[in-house]
């Protein structure tokens, strides 16, 4: 029986050894890949074995697993295996292997590779364990010791703009880079300097600047600036200077219209670092050029494209030695645009050398023919190089020539009238035919506080006066009485009609319009007053306001503006908000306006253009009170015989308001017979 006991005893703690846990290989297989799939490098670290530690610290192998997954841009990743079903027993000796397929996403798209890992049994004094034995092929298969991963952004070829005549707004073409090289200066390198300052506008402390860089050798070639590619006088005149030599640089951005164009077409630029954060994601690089402004800026995601990527395994030598995966880019939409650039051209060139805004419309469909703003300056500049001087030269400007004003709203001053008068018609407070007695030049009303509506020089001599009279004329106390008749409420709920308070259903952005800063009149009557002749708190762009006169030859219809040619146009943006008698009535009344002797907009007379139209002063009174205001010029025409172009054009702080602007309107339209 003793025997017996301790037999069953020994075979007791012989079971219980064979139960314990003993280390195996899968364990530690497991733990690493999921430890890989959640990109927890320190745990993976932890699994390595001695050896592999020995080769690289905790530090360096965190470091290079997050620094080659951020810069091909790693998501998605995951690991699959297969492992024996059954318990296996191993040798402690040897090697053992488990294969291993991964995937991820990249830049370049998705890598996959198939590899195995190797596991080898360590034993101490405390512990026994499999451990990973790891080397550069664990990060990509191919790879080994000295090995680089090397990403490359594979840029699409961005976009091109242009007109619907075909012609180029914003394009790819060739620039002429120019650049010094220090040991051909031959002793004239103060002369070379100084003549590439002046030339290229840029300081000669930053041509010292960029010669003095670290890098550069005596036979280096520096770039320090570029012209354009048809600038000869520019390009001989850097000729003759010594140590200078060209750099044709293609695919680089061009605007073919410069200053006439600026505000619409914007210009790309190098991109920000703040930039470069909020655009996180999308695939852009320090080295990339985005939309800066206009419809660059507007259109960046049509026109920049879809950048392509390739990821591959570099060796000591930095030569190629394979290839992860290749994703080819995906050049950027071009765009076509419903801007003519000769009337473009010819409205800037009326509206050059004053500061106002601008835009020509074909009022029969609604297409969007040109959008012009003053001052201006030439996006060519940026793309060939600007100083930081001459960048804060522009931002500081007096003249804001960087400001695009064919975006925002001013006061219409008489252009308005016309509204008022369509409000009226349709309200029925006017009949066209009623004269208004209007016995005084100036107009008041009791509780207004000593305020007065005052008519303007031309209209003084009627006394009597009906809705054609009070239109060719100009007559604010027509309007001013006639809004007072239909009353406020009436007037705002119909104005909503023609567009105010709406976004602006256009492409490019274009401030919303307003009659007034608050939501009603009240008994505030002089300021309703003011109202009736685009005074008081009306805000108009000169895009709205062309858009409000298209019911005037669309038999009541206000048509929806249209910038993209593949868009449709003739769209209506607010059906018929008058019948096509009021519309009838207001347009021989606004033809009358520019043929009428009497009519604001009748001189300069221009032989052979049967034009209609409203001419418009807005008095910039901070005041009510205010004398001596600034002056802004308004004059909004089409032609009836060819209704197919009609133009708007405000004018800031001019004298003599409209009168200014009348013949420079009239001038587009004697270009474009």
């Amino acid at each position: 029986m003793k025997w017996l006991k301790v037999i069953i005893l020994s075979l007791a703690f012989i079971g219980l050894a064979g139960c314990s846990e003993q280390p195996s290989p899968e364990e530690t297989f497991k733990g690493y890949m999921a430890a890989w799939e959640n990109q927890e490098y320190g745990t993976m670290y932890g699994l390595l074995g001695e050896d592999s530690k020995e080769k690289i610290s905790e530090a360096e192998f965190t470091e290079r697993y997050k620094k080659i997954y951020k810069d091909i841009n790693v998501s998605e990743l995951k690991v699959t295996y297969s492992l024996p079903e059954e318990e296996q027993e191993y040798d402690q000796e040897e090697t053992q292997t488990f294969a291993y397929e991964a995937s991820m996403d990249s830049m370049a798209g998705t890598i996959n590779f198939s590899h195995e890992a190797e596991l080898v049994f360590e034993e101490d004094d405390d512990n026994m364990r499999w451990a990973v034995k790891w080397n550069p092929s664990m990060i990509f298969a191919g790879m080994e010791e000295g090995d680089t991963i090397y990403p490359e952004t594979l840029s699409p070829e961005r976009g091109e703009i242009f007109g619907k005549d075909g012609e180029g707004l914003a394009v790819n073409g060739t620039i002429q880079e120019v650049g010094l090289v220090p040991s051909r200066m031959e002793g004239d390198e103060e002369e070379a300097k100084d003549g590439l300052s002046e030339i290229l506008n840029i300081s000669v402390e930053s041509i010292e600047q960029k010669l003095n860089q670290s890098w550069v050798k005596a036979d280096s070639y520096v770039p320090i600036g570029s012209v354009a590619n048809d600038d000869e006088e520019k390009i001989a005149a850097i000729k003759e200077l010594s140590g200078t030599q060209f750099n044709e640089i293609d695919n680089a951005r061009v605007y073919p219209l410069g200053k006439a164009a600026a505000h619409l077409t914007g210009y790309v630029d190098d991109i920000t670092a703040e930039q470069l954060k909020e655009r996180e994601g999308e695939g852009y690089t320090s080295n990339d050029k985005v939309g800066q402004t206009g419809l660059e800026r507007v259109m960046e995601q049509q026109l920049r494209g879809t950048p392509g990527g390739k990821v591959s395994i570099l060796d000591e030598n930095n030569e190629v030695k394979e290839v992860l995966a290749e994703k080819p880019a995906s050049d950027g939409e071009d765009l076509t645009l419903t801007i003519q650039t000769d009337v473009q051209k010819s409205v800037y060139d009326q509206l050059k050398g004053d500061s106002g805004s601008a835009t020509a419309i074909n009022p029969s469909t609604g297409e969007v023919s040109a959008l012009v703003s003053a001052p201006s300056y030439n996006p060519n500049q940026f793309v060939l190089g600007m100083s930081q001087e001459r960048r804060k030269e522009l931002t500081e400007n007096s003249d804001r020539p960087l400001v695009n004003k064919f975006t925002k709203t001013y006061s219409p001053g008489s252009t308005f009238k016309p509204i008022t008068a369509s409000i009226g018609l349709e309200s029925g407070t006017i009949n066209p035919v009623t004269e208004m007695s209007i016995p005084e030049r100036t107009y008041s009303e009791e509780g207004w506080g000593g305020y007065s509506v005052t008519r303007v020089p031309g209209a003084n001599e009627e006394k009597q006066v009906n809705l054609r009279d009070a239109l060719i004329r100009s007559d604010n106390i027509y309007f001013a009485r006639s809004i007072l008749d239909i009353g406020g409420e009436t007037f705002l709920e119909q104005a909503k009609d023609f567009g105010f308070g709406e976004d602006i259903p256009l492409a490019y952005p274009i401030s919303s319009s307003q009659i007034l800063n608050g939501d009603s009149f009240g008994s505030n009557e002089p300021l309703l007053a003011d109202t009736g002749y685009g005074q008081g708190e009306v805000q108009m762009s000169t895009l709205h306001l062309a858009m409000t006169y298209t019911p005037f030859m669309n038999e009541g219809t206000m048509l929806k503006p249209v910038l993209m040619n593949n868009e449709e146009n003739g769209q209506a943006w607010h059906e018929n908000i008058m019948s096509p008698e009021t519309a009838s009535t207001v347009r021989e009344s606004l033809q009358a306006v520019v043929e009428n002797e009497n009519g604001t907009g009748y001189e300069p007379q221009v032989e052979g253009l049967e034009l209609a139209g409203k001419t418009g002063t807005a008095e910039l009174k901070q005041s009510l009170d205010q004398e001596n205001a600034q002056e802004n010029g308004w004059f909004i025409a089409w032609d009836t015989e060819n209704p197919d172009l009609m133009v708007s054009m405000m004018i800031e702080d001019v004298e003599g308001g409209s009168h200014y602007v009348v013949p420079k309107v009239k001038n587009v339209f004697k270009e474009m017979r």
